[in-house]
Parts: structure tokens; sequence; C-alpha cells
């Protein structure tokens, strides 16, 4: 085997993973899924953001990774635990790490320590109507 066929072999190989990842991220758009960006750990100087698909599950917003050999979620919130801390603007080079227009959430998922979650207009009034909402006779805090 020369150089040349193993070389072609490789990219091959690499075409053939960026096309399942596009296709991967299509599917889920497709199917209920909207762009978030997610950073947990924010108050660390090196914390980054993640680029993701959020899509609702029941009492559950699950996020999955785009860049992630996983097949399921990345992370699960559940509705009844998650809390809104503050809102804001991105700042600085945020804005080219989030979804455009987005507004930055401060949450906290339960007991865990402070996430950020990052997303655009159409997706976070879903996810205020989500977060809001909630089965007959069960009370949840306002998430504005």
């Amino acid at each position: 085997m020369d150089i040349a066929t193993l070389v072609l072999a490789l990219l091959l190989v690499l075409l053939a993973v960026a096309a399942a990842y596009a296709l991967r991220w299509v599917f889920m758009r497709r199917h209920g899924g909207v762009s978030v960006a997610l950073r947990w750990q924010p108050d660390r100087e090196k914390s980054g953001w993640h680029l993701g698909v959020g899509r609702y599950r029941g009492e559950e917003f699950v996020w999955y990774r785009v860049w992630s050999l996983r097949i399921g979620p990345s992370r699960v919130f559940y509705r009844d635990t998650l809390h809104i801390v503050t809102r804001r603007d991105p700042v600085g080079t945020e804005s080219y790490a989030v979804p455009p227009g987005s507004r930055v959430l401060r949450c906290r998922p339960g007991d865990d320590e402070p996430i950020e979650i990052a997303m655009g207009p159409g997706a976070l009034t879903g996810f205020l109507s989500w977060l809001e909402s909630a089965p007959p006779g069960r009370k949840l805090p306002r998430a504005s």
C-alpha cells in the first residue's frame, strides 16, 4: 500500500465522519431541536461555550453536543429543578460562540453548580413557556 492510497483512505474516512455529523445536526433540527449553546462552570475563567441541539422530552430538556460521539444526550435538565437566576446579553467574544441574537440565561439545575444557556429569541420563548408550564395541580416558580 503506497502513501497516496493511505492518504485517500484517511480523507474518505474524515469525509464520512463530517457527513455523519452534518446529517445528525439536520435530523435533530428537523425533529423539534433548537440551537442552544451551553456553558457549565461559568465562574471558571477558562470555561467555554459548547454548541448543541436542545429538545423537549416531557419533563426533561435534553441537550446534545454537536461534536460528540455520544449517541444519547450530553446533558439532561428537569423542569421541576431548573431555576433561572439571571438573564443577560452576550458580552465581547461570546456573541461569536452562541447562536445569533441569543440571550444568556444563568440557571441552577437543582442543587448542582450553575450553568449558562444561550439561545435565540424563538428558542428562548419556547424554553420559557416549557419551563413555566406544569401539569394541573403542580405549582412551579415563574421563569421570568
